[in-house]
């Protein structure tokens, strides 16, 4: 049994009630949740929240999900990730547990559904979602990390790094109780394409996703605009 675990905490310092604040038309977090509801591949869908408003809001999203109220000391701005990992575990049975971050709203259904077919063939115990970067980083001592100086790769030849975005991970329960961490034992790597990779942080990250969004809607309502006139 695979489940999908979206975490949402009450509480946000840069962007004040973010989960839950209007994106598009409709809740930050509904877009993960709807995203992940879509793939088809969840068994169960399962929100983790210490916040009653927030538990309100995501039961009117109208798709189904289940709602866990999180103690308060998972709930901190100390509290990782893999605390609230275990939690719901001891609440939940599971094989592979999909953790999922609210804050990447462009997460597509199919990139769940392909991240889990390739986590299955390659007999995976947890996978990173990743985008591929082609660009040059170098360290605080001034080294090259990914490139050497002398011998500069053409872009076509350069094979870049891959980040970790956070949008999503799969971890198998036994990797989850044994390593105490999302990711262990074999791990499997998802690329996502970069256009994909947006996280929500701060004010400037949530204004250019408006903009982003709004300029997908405007495209599939041209699209369904020109198949109704033929």
């Amino acid at each position: 049994m695979i489940i999908a675990l979206i975490p949402l905490r009450g509480g946000s310092k840069g962007i004040p009630g973010k989960n839950i604040k209007p994106l598009g038309g409709k809740p930050l977090c509904a877009w993960a949740l709807e995203a992940a509801f879509q793939s088809g591949i969840f068994e169960r869908l399962i929100v983790s929240t210490d916040s009653t408003e927030i538990a309100g809001v995501v039961k009117k999203i109208g798709i189904p999900l289940e709602v866990i109220m999180r103690p308060s000391e998972y709930a901190t701005d100390t509290a990782t990730t893999e605390s609230v990992m275990l939690h719901a575990a001891s609440l939940v049975d599971f094989e592979v547990m999909a953790i999922i971050q609210a804050t990447s709203p462009l997460t597509r259904p199919i990139d769940f559904a392909e991240a889990y077919d390739q986590f299955k063939e390659q007999g995976a115990d947890s996978l990173v979602a990743c985008v591929r970067l082609k660009r040059f980083f170098w360290s605080d001592e001034g080294q090259p990390i990914n490139y050497n100086p002398l011998h500069r790769p053409m872009r076509q030849q350069f094979r870049g790094t891959l980040w970790e975005t956070g949008a999503f991970y799969f971890t198998k329960r036994r990797i989850l109780e044994e390593c105490q961490c999302r990711l262990g034992g074999k791990i499997a790597v998802y690329e996502l394409p970069e256009n994909v990779a947006a996280d929500i942080d701060e004010p400037e990250d949530w204004e250019r996703l408006e903009r982003i969004i709004a300029r997908q809607n405007m495209l599939e309502n041209t699209l369904s605009s020109g198949l109704e006139d033929k």
